[in-house]
């Protein structure tokens, strides 16, 4: 099924926001058009390799999200391997690492995340308040577009997991909370990426980062 939300000549990049039954689809939908993207909402891997960029959005369970999406799990790897650009947000940037804490629980068998940005998803320290929820800082630790003009504002979390990538080099920005976790990350080309937090619930932040990632799509 498809759902095309708008479809403007002035849009400056085509989008496709993946549905596979988890995820805040129409605010993510409606953030990306306020950024000047042409959205469509669809499982169709015909989609994807039209679109110019596409994104993967989550709430929920890594197990569930990985299980839902697993229908188009080729079709998104096949996305990332063409280099377009492949925006995880909240739970769909944890189903771009291999593995997750969450996935590994009460004796079942561990669940392979995408594995496009290599590491884990742990839970924060015992003691911690979970769900991580509310505004906190991002502070940029590399070199990425989706940042440009970012540093040092806040976004909005909801989260009980974090990444931990295998390579250092993969976190674009660094957020505290009585810790300290990455709160983007990227793979080594940049092409795939993601944000822990809600963009499209992070006000003017929110909507700069979206806008970035439509210029990146524009461009790619």
């Amino acid at each position: 099924m498809s759902i095309t939300t708008s479809d403007s000549e002035d849009a400056l990049a085509s989008v496709v926001v993946v549905d596979y039954g988890l995820g805040n689809l129409r605010s993510v939908t409606r953030g990306l058009e306020r950024a000047g993207a042409n959205v469509e909402i669809t499982d169709d891997p015909d989609a994807f390799a039209d679109a110019d960029g596409v994104v993967l959005p989550g709430v929920g369970a890594f197990r569930e999200g990985i299980e839902n999406a697993d229908h188009v799990r080729q079709d998104l790897l096949e996305v990332a391997e063409s280099g377009t650009p492949l925006f995880g947000i909240c739970l769909g940037m944890q189903m771009l690492l291999t593995t997750s804490e969450e996935g590994d629980n009460e004796g079942e068998s561990a669940v392979q995340g995408l594995d496009l940005i290599p590491g884990t998803n742990v839970q924060f320290a015992e003691g911690q308040k979970v769900p991580h929820m509310g505004w906190n800082e991002l502070s940029v630790e590399r070199e990425h577009p989706l940042v440009e003009g970012i540093d040092g504002e806040y976004a909005y979390f909801v989260h009980s997991y974090y990444a931990v990538p295998d390579d250092g080099a993969a976190t674009v920005t660094t957020t505290d909370y009585e810790r300290e976790f990455a709160s983007i990350v990227a793979n080594e080309d940049g092409t795939v990426f993601g944000t822990q937090f809600h963009p499209e619930k992070s006000g003017e932040t929110g909507l700069r980062i979206l806008r970035n990632f439509v210029d990146i799509c524009a461009n790619a």
